[in-house]
């Protein structure tokens, strides 16, 4: 009967609700007035679900430190005392002395330790935040939107009351323990969240994105496959990828935020971070983004999951009871009249009126959620930032939408006193290859060449980029002017590059035909799309490897000089001529307009490969079978024996035989690793995370012991880092027996 009775009640309540109310969780009248408003922000509400989010996050940001942020291989990244070019937003950030580095590193590990144990937490908060963004500040080659959102998370944590619930914090203070927070906690997060996945889906209406040409390698993946038994990989492309990445980066902080449509946003944004987090090399992001779905749950949601717990694991789980407790965060309503009885009412925390402190709360969470609003937008003041993409690369939740490839980068240096001309490895000084793309970051480059360059004898350097870069399947241009001295060119954060050459745009309808032209050669055969401006000109060498090599205008005018034979020829839209190999070439442009042209070149010295590898893989099957009766000669008997680590550099054994049995026996671990079960999987993975992690602790404590008793004797030394060096024998990565595939088959690049 009283359950009954309580059922009735509760359907009475849910049918005096309104509508607005039970999708908003707040009536329009609680935004009627600015009292109003303040009182919803600091409106009480359950502390369970953000310090459920509090562990999360900072367990997640203690594994990231380790990984993404660089700790296992701080010495490598720093290079104490080497000249290396850096990028920092502030060109007066360096970084400290290497065992100081290392000092940083472990207060942003303890700071997130803390956040995630709840252990002193402002404090804890104070010293993760300061250290983050510092040494996100120190390297702009790093930045990402999801490096970006890390420290806005916890800049917001560190502010809030998230250590509430499930904190040491609360076992030491019980006015701590299970208080009530502030809703204007979980409006922040919430907007935040919104504004990462909506922003994300509205810069994905851009026309690359729309049309397919954004991530089109993607298709290719295996995680594909399943969708490869229903549509081709053009479609899968155009709809799976591109079409399906926008939806869901649409319509995700809508679906998650009401009740009705929230188990199929959790199933489809779940589906959609795990993918990611096989398809990119993105560290601890799709794990995240998956902690912060619950915020948008019912704050009291662990109370009734951990509920369900046997009551044997209680005290070590998240407390399911008793109701929170009042806090002076929170402004508490008067209860309504006639709403329960005596001993309820007694329950009650006292009414309270919004303080100052509240008030300054409220400003702060709608100034703090307009800003974030507005800063996707903002690259009208930070012009010197504005390349093809728009603005500081990082914080505009522009995920995925550009994908670059470069063709060509050559670096010159005249010396001012001497006028000698000379040309730079691309990427001496440097660890980065993303200041290739950043107009802010080549002028850094550029500055920082010519500081070094003086020690081997150049004076006053001028220093000179081409680049040569296609966007989203375009036309291969350039991006830089190549005939200004970039030390000297002119660069602020609020006015346009001069430097920075336009992207054709207007060529981009050409994509559908080089897809025709690409479509129309044979495996062997491989083509470029070049695109230059009037008055400009290609300067290239053809490799001895490429003996096949032709340009072929498809717009515009050029004229081709063969360096070596000292003759022009000229081009009109179709023509096309064999370029010799072996030595170099110039394309001018001679139009008014842009030219468009193409490479078209086959390997030859591949092709031959590939013909030899075939024929003796034929020959080697024979003799498995027992159809080949000739006996082999002295050269081929590796195809039988196998090869030994003594035969590999015997001169005897033909060395196109040596490159194929290497080959072959790279492909047998790589197809091993691939077939390994999941249990193998998990060992491999588990034992590489545990050495690299094993290795950044090993080093902060060789650091942190230097700086506290100063530096032991350099054998001791050399001792402690080859143990901490040390690894788990094991097969080459896929990487590296990739690389080492194309050094083997002498790929040359036009």
């Amino acid at each position: 009967l009283n359950l009954k009775e309580d059922y009735k009640k509760s359907f009475r309540s849910m049918k005096q609700t309104s509508t607005m109310k039970r999708l908003f969780g707040f009536e329009k009248e609680d935004i009627s007035s600015w009292h109003r408003l303040v009182c919803l922000l600091n409106r009480p509400t359950d502390p369970a679900s953000l310090g459920i989010f509090r562990f999360l996050f900072g367990m997640l940001m203690a594994l990231d430190i380790t990984q993404e942020r660089g700790l296992s291989h701080l010495d490598y990244k720093y290079l104490d005392g080497a000249p290396v070019c850096r990028f920092p937003l502030f060109n007066f950030l360096k970084p400290l002395p290497m065992d100081w580095m290392f000092f940083v590193y472990f207060v942003m590990f303890l700071g997130a330790v803390g956040i995630m144990l709840g252990c002193f937490y402002r404090l804890a908060c104070l010293m993760f935040i300061s250290t983050y963004w510092y040494v996100f500040f120190l390297d702009k080659t790093t930045w990402n939107n999801h490096s970006y959102l890390y420290g806005l998370i916890g800049f917001q944590l560190t502010l809030m009351d998230a250590n509430r619930y499930w904190s040491l914090d609360g076992l030491r203070n019980p006015r701590k323990r299970n208080a009530h927070v502030p809703l204007w906690n979980y409006t922040l997060l919430r907007t935040q969240i919104f504004i990462v996945y909506f922003i994300a889906g509205v810069k994905k209406l851009d026309a690359d994105w729309v049309e397919g040409y954004s991530m089109k390698y993607l298709a290719h993946h295996w995680l594909f496959e399943p969708f490869k038994l229903i549509l081709p990989v053009e479609l899968i492309s155009l709809m799976v990828v591109h079409g399906g990445g926008l939806i869901l980066d649409l319509t995700a902080g809508y679906l998650l935020f009401f009740d009705a449509t929230r188990p199929v946003a959790f199933f489809f944004v779940s589906y959609f971070h795990c993918m990611n987090s096989q398809l990119f090399s993105i560290g601890m992001f799709s794990y995240t983004m998956l902690a912060t779905s619950p915020l948008f749950c019912y704050p009291d949601w662990p109370r009734r999951f951990f509920g369900h717990f046997p009551e044997f694991l209680q005290p070590i789980l998240p407390f399911v009871s008793p109701a929170p407790i009042s806090s002076s965060s929170c402004v508490y309503p008067k209860p309504p009249s006639g709403s329960g009885g005596q001993q309820e009412a007694h329950a009650a925390p006292k009414p309270t009126t919004p303080s100052f402190k509240h008030k300054f709360r409220a400003i702060f969470t709608i100034l703090y959620i307009m800003e974030q609003f507005f800063l996707p937008y903002s690259h009208f003041i930070t012009q010197g930032y504005n390349n093809w993409t728009n603005g500081l690369y990082g914080y505009s939740w522009d995920m995925m939408v550009h994908a670059r490839s470069h063709q060509h980068v050559k670096i010159t240096y005249r010396d001012g006193v001497t006028g000698d001309v000379g040309y730079l490895n691309p990427g001496v000084f440097t660890q980065s290859r993303r200041w290739k793309d950043h107009g802010d970051m080549l002028k850094q480059y550029a500055t920082c060449l010519s500081e070094n360059l003086p020690q081997f004898n150049i004076s006053d350097p001028e220093i000179y980029f081409d680049i040569w870069v296609s966007i989203n399947d375009r036309f291969q241009q350039r991006i830089f002017d190549p005939r200004v001295d970039i030390v000297k060119a002119d660069w602020s954060p609020f006015r346009p590059n001069s430097w920075l050459m336009p992207l054709l745009v207007d060529l981009s309808p050409w994509r559908t035909k080089f897809e025709e032209i690409e479509g129309s050669l044979d495996n062997q055969t491989e083509v470029v799309f070049i695109a230059d401006f009037p008055g400009l000109y290609l300067e290239n060498y053809v490799s001895e490897d490429l003996g096949n090599t032709s340009v072929q205008v498809l717009e515009g005018l050029v004229n081709v000089e063969i360096v070596d034979e000292k003759k022009n020829y000229s081009l009109q839209p179709g023509e096309k001529m064999q370029i010799p190999a072996g030595g170099y070439h110039k394309v001018y442009t001679v139009s008014e307009g842009p030219s468009c042209y193409m490479y078209i070149y086959v390997n030859t010295t591949e092709a031959e490969l590939q013909k030899n590898f075939t024929k003796l893989s034929e020959l080697q099957e024979k003799v498995r079978n027992g159809t080949e009766t000739e006996p082999l000669p002295p050269e081929l008997q590796p195809l039988i024996t196998g090869l030994d680590d003594q035969d590999s550099d015997s001169s005897v054994i033909d060395p196109v035989v040596r490159i194929f049995l290497k080959r072959q026996k790279r492909m047998q671990e790589v197809k091993k690793r691939r077939e390994a079960s999941l249990i193998e999987r998990f060992q491999r993975f588990a034992s590489k995370k545990y050495y690299s992690i094993r290795r950044g602790f090993l080093m902060t404590a060789i650091a942190l012991r230097n700086l506290a008793v100063g530096l032991p004797p350099l054998e001791q030394l050399t001792r402690e880092v080859a143990y901490a060096n040390m690894k788990e024998p094991e097969t080459e990565t896929e990487a590296s027996q990739d690389e080492r595939l194309k050094d083997e088959v002498g790929h040359g690049e036009l």
